[in-house]
This record gives C-alpha cells, sequence and structure tokens, in this order.
C-alpha cells in the first residue's frame, strides 16, 4: 500500500533530527550558490555603473539577467535530471559556473558582463532545481513545507553575510574580485557535491523515455491548473524579494546616503527577517497544514506591502521607518513561498525535476521580469516599494481565482490528491494476518482474511491430522473476523 497523505498536517516520511540537520545543511549549500552570486555582487553595482560608463538601470540588468538565465536553465535542467538521476545535473552546473565568474573577473564592457551573468544563471540553475527535487524525492505535504522551511536557514547566509563580504571584498581589490571569491566558492561546492550528495533518484525511478518526451512532461503540468497557480506564488514572491534586492543599493546608498558598509548591514538586518518567518513557518506547518498557512500568510503579507508602500510614497518614518516596513513585509513571506511550494511539488512527484523546473522558472523569470520595472520607474523608494506592493496583489489574485485555496474541500483537492502519487516505503500490509500454523514459514504471508477456504486448502493434511478437534471451532472464527474489522 502507498503511503499516501491523508490529511493536512501528514507527510511520507519523517527523519531522525541529525540527519535532517545534514540534509537541510546540504541541500541548503546547493540553493545558496545562486543567492550569493547574486547578493555578494550588489554592493558593487554603483561602481559597476562607473567603472563600465553605463546606467544605473544597466547594471541593475546584471542582476536581473542572472535571473532569467536561471528561469531558462531550470527548463533544461529539470527533464534532464528526471533522466539521469541527480547528482550529475549538478556537478555539471556547478562546474561551469566557475568558469564563467572566471570570465567575470575579465569583462570589458557592460554588455559582456550582462551576458556572462545570463550564463552565469543558466549554469547555475542546475543546483536550485537538484536541491527541490532531492527534497520532493524524499518528502511531501507538510514535512516538505517544514523542510524548505529550514532552508532558509542556510540560505539567510546570502544577505546576513554575502553583501558585508562583498564591500570588504571590492573595497580592497575592487569589484572584479567579487567573481573570483564566487569562482572560489562554487569550486568548493564541487568537491562538497561530490563527496557528500547521496542520489536520491535510482534508476528504477527515472523517466525510461528520451528527453524529448520528458519535456512533453512540461504539457501536463500547465494542464494543471492549481499547480501552475501554486507556482507562480513562490515567483511573485521571490519578484518582492528582487525588487527590494534590486533596488536597495540605489534606495539606501543614494537617496538615503549611506556608505557601502552601512548598507550591507541594513541590508543583512532585512534578511533575518525571512529567517524568522521561514522558522516561524516551521514550527507551525505540522500542526496546521501548508495551505492554511498559505491561505492566511499571504493576505498578511499583502496588507504589510500596503503599509510599505504608503511609506515609500510619503516617506513618513524616514530610513527607519523604510527598513521596519521592509522587515516585517519579507518576515510575513515566509508562509507563503515554502508552502505554495510544497503544494506544487506534492501535486507530481512523478515528475519531481520537471516540476521543480517549473516552479524554478516561474520563480526566476518573474521576479527578473517584474524587478525590472524598479529600474524603469525610477530606482528610488517609490517604484521599489511599489512593485513589491503590486507582486503581492498578483499572488493574491491567483491563489484565490487560480486555485480553490478558499473552498470548503480545498484540502482535499490540493493536497491529498498530489501526496497519493508519493510511494517512499515499500509496501506493508496494514495488519498481519494470524498464520494457521507459525512453524510453517509460507503461512505467514499476508492472506485475505475473507477467504478462509484459501488457507484450509494450503495446508490440508496438517489442519486434519494434527487437531481434527480444533477445526470446526477454526472455520468460524475465521470467518467472524471481516465482519470484526481491522484496525
Amino acid at each position: 500500500m502507498p503511503v499516501t497523505l491523508t490529511d493536512r498536517t501528514s507527510s511520507t516520511r519523517t527523519a531522525p533530527a541529525d540527519r535532517t540537520f545534514w540534509f537541510v545543511l546540504l541541500i541548503g549549500s546547493l540553493t545558496l550558490l545562486p543567492a550569493v552570486t547574486t547578493d555578494m555582487y550588489l554592493p558593487s553595482l554603483p561602481d559597476v555603473a562607473a567603472d563600465l560608463s553605463t546606467t544605473p538601470a544597466a547594471a541593475q540588468f546584471t542582476i536581473t539577467g542572472m535571473l532569467i538565465g536561471g528561469a531558462l536553465g531550470q527548463l533544461v535542467v529539470g527533464p534532464f535530471s528526471d533522466r539521469v538521476g541527480r547528482r550529475l545535473p549538478v556537478l555539471i552546473g556547478v562546474s561551469l559556473h566557475v568558469v564563467v565568474s572566471l570570465l567575470c573577473v575579465v569583462a570589458a564592457t557592460i554588455e559582456q558582463l550582462a551576458t556572462l551573468r545570463v550564463l552565469q544563471g543558466l549554469v547555475s540553475a542546475g543546483a536550485t532545481v537538484v536541491a527541490m527535487a532531492v527534497i520532493r524525492d524524499r518528502y511531501t505535504g507538510a514535512e516538505a513545507a517544514r523542510i524548505i522551511s529550514r532552508l532558509m536557514l542556510v540560505i539567510a547566509a546570502a544577505p546576513l553575510l554575502a553583501p558585508t563580504a562583498g564591500s570588504v571584498i571590492a573595497a580592497a581589490w575592487g569589484w572584479r574580485a567579487v567573481f573570483v571569491v564566487l569562482a572560489l566558492f562554487a569550486a568548493l561546492l564541487v568537491v562538497v557535491v561530490a563527496l557528500f550528495l547521496p542520489e536520491t533518484l535510482p534508476p528504477h525511478r527515472r523517466a525510461a523515455h528520451g528527453l524529448a518526451a520528458s519535456f512533453r512532461g512540461y504539457a501536463a503540468l500547465l494542464h494543471d491548473r492549481c499547480f501552475v497557480a501554486l507556482a507562480v506564488i513562490p515567483g511573485m514572491g521571490l519578484a518582492l524579494i528582487i525588487s527590494y534586492v534590486a533596488g536597495s543599493s540605489f534606495v539606501f546608498q543614494e537617496q538615503y546616503g549611506l556608505s557601502a558598509q552601512q548598507f550591507a548591514l541594513v541590508f543583512a538586518l532585512g534578511g533575518t527577517s525571512l529567517v524568522t518567518g521561514s522558522q516561524v513557518n516551521a514550527a507551525l506547518v505540522r500542526r496546521f497544514g501548508p495551505l492554511t498557512l498559505l491561505r492566511v500568510g499571504l493576505p498578511v503579507t499583502l496588507a504589510f506591502t500596503a503599509v510599505l508602500a504608503v511609506q515609500g510614497a510619503t516617506g513618513i518614518g524616514g530610513l527607519v521607518g523604510l527598513v521596519v516596513a521592509i522587515w516585517f513585509s519579507t518576515a510575513v513571506l515566509g508562509f507563503v513561498m515554502a508552502n505554495a511550494s510544497a503544494l506544487a511539488l506534492s501535486r507530481h512527484g512523478e515528475r519531481a525535476g520537471t516540476a521543480a523546473a517549473f516552479i524554478g522558472f516561474f520563480q526566476a523569470g518573474l521576479a527578473g521580469a517584474v524587478s525590472t520595472l524598479v529600474g524603469v520607474l525610477g530606482e528610488d523608494a517609490l517604484a521599489m516599494t511599489g512593485v513589491m506592493f503590486g507582486s503581492m496583489v498578483v499572488a493574491q489574485v491567483v491563489l484565490a481565482l487560480g486555485t480553490p485555496a478558499y473552498r470548503r474541500d480545498a484540502h482535499e483537492r490540493l493536497e491529498a490528491v498530489g501526496a497519493q502519487v508519493a510511494e517512499v516505503a515499500p509496501p506493508t500490509p496494514v495488519a498481519p494476518p494470524e498464520p494457521v500454523e507459525p512453524a510453517e514459514p509460507q503461512q505467514r504471508q499476508p492472506v485475505e482474511p475473507a477467504e478462509p477456504q484459501q488457507v484450509e486448502a494450503a495446508e490440508p493434511q496438517q489442519v486434519e491430522a494434527a487437531e481434527p478437534q480444533q477445526v470446526a471451532s477454526a472455520s468460524p472464527a475465521r470467518t467472524a473476523a471481516p465482519a470484526s474489522g481491522r484496525p
């Protein structure tokens, strides 16, 4: 009997705490690569614009271009990982990341740097897709949402530490040295993955058809309206984050006059918000379920971003007011992205790599496209906060109209249906039947109690010869068993 999700807080598998910790640390190191590649480079944006004689909007595209490249790369890596397993795609992608990072060091024009950043996003897509697919290979439902939330403990190292490290490196050796450090980090990650990442997709579970047929799996995903809607919601959540990431350096450094080091500290403070919200979500998701937290958390996020947009438009509260409003807006976002991703992945566990790529495509693609509006609209606080608020408006509309999240049967339609594809343990009977004769091993196999004549026919000579008087008493007991029910 496959293990299925039968209520809103169940999950397919739990693991000892120590194994879960190392699993989260390992998978988190994969998802950390794109985040570090983005955040360590942030304080250098004004220097890049000045050094390469370009506009701030063109410099910002080196951030959004990486996201666009990541979106396209995930569409390729997802089906590839369903076909060949999880380890090979990530090893190829992270190794190429080393090469592209070194090429960024010698970029002479903004066009060259922007092109290389798109390639950098393309090759780093393997790390993101494999991380999500490995989670779906092992977990689903509330447990998957909990693991994704726990990943924020690792991912948070990017906004907390990367900008500070990037500003120190750029101040000492220039912005190009940042890419040298990124190359070294990716090289270290290749070694860690090669030594410690297990293969979670055994050969018998891999897609037997060719890659062309695997790509057609996207058509099946597109026909699942709920899946598409749930995949869009994390994309709009990431659009909120990247809009803040892309605009914050100009808002805080140019509009509010902060130095690179001060900006790094403010940015790190903002990183603690998403960590806090994600860990609260991880603590609550087993009790309330991912759907309940999603349909409550998204409207609350929308309300906080509305306050943020008003603050950005009026300047009420100054720098402190802006930072506080951003902190609460991103904190409650921790109840949105992990739960929406877990619900979407649970619907298509048979093609976890393709589903993870689809979600990642929407995340990177929407985030890259939407965050570009910050530069187009003026690169000030109003532009940044307005785009953040608009992202949550779209997410709330998609959840309300694209899914049955606010209907009475929402749990059954969104969670239980998807989890039925999960099969994480060998089939086991619900309850072992009573053996006729313990001395005979073959009688310990599961036998249908409703058909006692099969048991008696299996060993007729033992029943009659050993205890003839027990035949009359044994048979009624067997026929009565189904009526009494099994636990």
